[in-house]
């Protein structure tokens, strides 16, 4: 009974979540509590819950506070040097441009939001690859390739699902997977190039005039989105107002001053993340703490930056909590056990020691065809239990979980990609005839990457 129930409960959750019946954190809630009962829990459905609580806030923690550190670091231009340098380095190449689209694209995913990184990337870039004859297409593949393989970060989103399923640490998901997210953005930046090269072959050589930079992002007639970008900038050699265009299309309004400083402390984060010297939590709150208290000193000022972020955080952190419902009454009812007793009982002797391969495998069509709700909440915690049987740890099937992002990042169900593809003005069909075998490519690269080193067991 409690198979079927268990069953029963992640085909109905994913159903509701891929027909849109209910938004994730409804369907966590709501699809859990009627399985819990109906699994005869009672008024102990309360403790469950409860419990699953306990064990993800820490995860709903490191997400509230790195939205936040992050989503400061870009009010206050913390990544406009690098876009200023992207756009003034591609030169009349168009083979830099699209690698440097490639770069800009995985620097602004630092802060773990898709659709910032893709307004960011369209609006700098976009306006050139217009005047210059190169492909959008090409524009929206690299940086959906990009932002794929970067959303593997423990605050992007899948890790600290796959975390908050497992009730681990993201840090034990993300840290080894480092090289992994390396070689993933090799093969990026490969594939970024080798369009650039074909986009040179096509058009030959191109030729940035100013007045197509002082145009880059400007909200006049050369520099929206979609428009023909240039024809209203104009043809004034100077620097000066090739950065006034580019400050204002980026929002800048951090005090210059404090580059350096919001730098360091940014580079001194990632340095001690990988370290793993603190609870990752534990760094973010600090971290969001410290560039909080310097680059806003007026208490006023440090409110509205957290006000600006919130959307975000009430989204990501109400889902993780939300989870911790159905996580609490998957485990807390025993369905856990008992489907993962009939998992393993179907699963030829031979293939469950090769789980974790199978579910990096099976992770990138089935987190294209459906949610990561639905996977990493539905699916993944089930193929966990069963693997643990083989001394598979979850720690490895998290890692392994996370190689189809790349892929999963380019299905319709993804807003952020519907975005991308309507700023540039491309067809989701067109994208996906040139994304989607390299976004394959990519994800069996990182998942390779992982079982070579040992991140993942073979």
């Amino acid at each position: 009974m409690l198979t079927v129930l268990g069953l029963t409960m992640v085909a109905a959750f994913m159903v509701v979540i891929m027909t849109r019946r209910a938004t994730p954190i409804v369907a966590l809630i709501a699809v859990p509590v009627v399985f819990g009962l109906l699994a005869g829990a009672g008024t102990g459905i309360g403790k469950m819950i409860t419990d699953g609580i306990k064990d993800l806030a820490p995860t709903a923690a490191m997400l509230f506070f790195a939205i936040i550190f992050f989503g400061v670091m870009i009010d206050v231009g913390l990544f406009d040097p690098v876009i200023r340098a992207v756009v003034r380095v591609v030169g009349e190449d168009p083979a830099k441009l699209v690698l440097g689209t490639g770069v800009l694209a995985a620097v602004v995913s630092l802060d773990g939001d898709g659709s910032t990184t893709f307004i960011v990337t369209t609006t700098a870039l976009l306006p050139l690859y217009l005047k210059l004859g190169v492909s959008p297409v090409v524009l929206t593949v690299v940086a959906g390739l990009a932002n794929g393989t970067m959303n593997i970060l423990p605050w992007g989103g899948p890790t600290a699902r796959a975390a908050a399923a497992l009730k681990i640490s993201p840090s034990e998901v993300f840290v080894p997977m480092i090289p992994s997210l390396i070689a993933g953005m090799v093969v990026v930046l490969a594939f970024a190039w080798h369009l650039g090269l074909m986009e040179r072959k096509r058009i030959g050589s191109i030729v940035i005039r100013d007045r197509v930079l002082s145009g880059v992002g400007s909200g006049g007639g050369g520099g929206t989105i979609g428009g023909d970008a240039g024809t209203g900038g104009t043809d004034e050699d100077s620097s000066g107002t090739k950065d006034g265009a580019l400050t204002a299309a980026l929002g800048v309004h951090g005090n210059p001053k404090l580059l350096w400083f919001n730098a360091a402390i940014t580079i001194a984060l990632l340095a001690v993340l990988t370290l793993d010297l603190l609870p990752i939590p534990v760094l973010f709150m600090i971290a969001a703490a410290i560039a909080l208290a310097v680059n806003f000193p007026k208490v006023a000022e440090q409110q509205e930056a957290i006000t600006r972020h919130s959307k975000s955080i009430v989204s990501v952190v109400g889902m993780v909590f939300a989870a911790a419902v159905l996580t609490g009454v998957f485990k807390g009812t025993g369905m856990v056990e008992s489907v993962a007793a009939w998992v393993t009982g179907i699963i030829p002797a031979s293939m469950g020691p090769h789980l974790a391969v199978i579910t990096g495998i099976l992770s990138i069509p089935f987190t294209f065809l459906m949610s990561n709700d639905a996977f990493y909440f539905g699916i993944l915690p089930v193929l966990s239990e069963t693997a643990g049987h083989y001394g598979i740890s979850a720690a490895e099937m998290a890692r392994a979980s996370i190689t189809g992002q790349p892929f999963h990042m380019q299905s319709p169900l993804v807003p952020a990609i519907l975005l991308l593809v309507a700023l540039a003005g491309v067809g989701l069909a067109d994208h996906h005839k040139k994304v989607l075998w390299r976004a394959v490519v990519v994800s069996i690269v990182m998942l390779v990457v992982g079982v070579l080193l040992g991140q993942i067991p073979f």
